[in-house]
């Protein structure tokens, strides 16, 4: 917040500083009049008590479609209203269910391709803590405890209790962006940030028993599809959504869309040998859109998780998980002897930074390579 004189001509060429999301610049003469800029736009905005002692923000206009002194005129009439006590409060502020589902959901919807998981966080804890509140109850306080909760009572863990403190937090922030509340009661909440990277890695006699199972189980469309994933290192939700026009033999190829690609991208993975073998085994070709299919119903194969798990438990392994195909991809390849540059590539990570993860993978090779030329030179020794 800075205190300034406002004219005219300041108000003209008033900004919001790089790096800040809003900007309040307020009136010298303590009116309550103050205009807050954000990087798309600036509003007169006055600031008072209520009846009740609290403090209040009613928005006067955008600075580009009213003039500084029509905005103080406008101050000048609420202060008298407010003196008189017939100050027509503002629209109810809406209760938080309310809001997130007619406002806050629809927004998510058109703009982040994991609505449904803020859907689902909003369904399962935050409506039952915070859907009867009126937006302008929900306090920081209340905030806290709720994510400590999570953890203790609830039992999730930190990183999903930061999930949910995040939701609320966009929609909070939407609120404020459409000035049905003044201010982000956790606009700087400090999350767990618990270390959340899990690589479980299967030793090579469990790798073969799984291979086993994979290649001999009735199974046959899960079977093909966790095969696919550990031959390519792929994501499951683009595999399920590929098509057979995303398949070009000729050049070894499968071209993931951007919009099914995690970081937005078109992605070219190049197909190996064991992949173009299962490709041959699906059954699908010149039969269907999609590569993995449900058989029994014809339709697109949606959900393998409770058929991995039936086939990792006749494996006999433990920790294990779909998305963990990726992870024992990425470590053969390390294991080879690739690079951590040619891994991010193979993975379609946007920096090489995401792939660090197998750093130590790729130590333990260079420490074997390292083995091998001391026991070349010193076979004595």
């Amino acid at each position: 917040m800075a205190t300034i004189k406002l004219t005219q001509a300041v108000v003209d060429g008033l900004t919001c500083p790089i790096g800040k999301k809003k900007q309040e610049y307020v009136d010298i003469n303590r009116t309550g009049l103050y205009v807050a800029a954000t990087s798309s736009s600036a509003n007169y905005y006055l600031r008072y008590k209520d009846r009740n002692g609290k403090t209040s923000h009613i928005k006067l206009g955008n600075t580009s479609a009213i003039k500084l002194y029509e905005a103080k005129q406008r101050v000048k009439q609420l202060h008298a209203e407010i003196a008189s006590g017939s100050l027509t409060e503002d629209k109810p502020v809406p209760i938080f269910r309310d809001f997130f589902i007619k406002d806050y959901l629809p927004y998510s919807k058109s703009r982040k391709r994991s609505w449904t998981k803020d859907e689902s966080l909003f369904r399962c804890h935050l409506d039952q803590e915070f859907g009867n509140k009126r937006l302008d109850q929900i306090t920081r306080s209340q905030a806290e405890l709720f994510h400590m909760s999570l953890v203790d009572i609830k039992k999730l863990s930190p990183a999903q209790a930061d999930h949910a403190i995040k939701v609320l937090k966009t929609a909070l922030n939407f609120a404020c962006n459409h000035s049905i509340i003044s201010d982000n009661p956790i606009a700087r909440f400090k999350l767990f940030n618990a270390p959340n990277i899990v690589n479980n890695i299967l030793t090579e006699e469990e790798l073969n028993r799984f291979i086993h199972v994979l290649k001999t189980d009735k199974n046959r469309s899960t079977c093909l599809l966790i095969l696919w994933l550990m031959s390519t290192g792929s994501r499951l939700n683009s595999a399920l959504a590929s098509r057979w026009t995303d398949i070009n033999r000729s050049s070894r190829t499968w071209t993931i869309p951007s919009e099914l690609s995690k970081n937005k991208r078109i992605c070219s993975i190049p197909l190996n040998d064991s992949s173009l073998k299962i490709l041959d085994q699906l059954g699908t070709e010149e039969k269907y859109d999609y590569l993995f299919i449900n058989h029994k119903t014809g339709e697109r194969l949606k959900s393998v998780h409770t058929g991995f798990k039936a086939l990792r438990i006749k494996a006999g392994i433990g920790k294990f998980r779909i998305h963990d195909c990726r992870h024992q991809f990425a470590s053969a390849a390390i294991s080879e002897g690739r690079t951590l540059y040619e891994v991010s590539q193979l993975l379609n990570h946007r920096t090489i930074i995401t792939s660090a993860r197998y750093a130590h993978l790729s130590t333990k090779t260079l420490q074997e390579a390292s083995a091998a030329a001391s026991k070349a030179m010193f076979k004595e020794f």
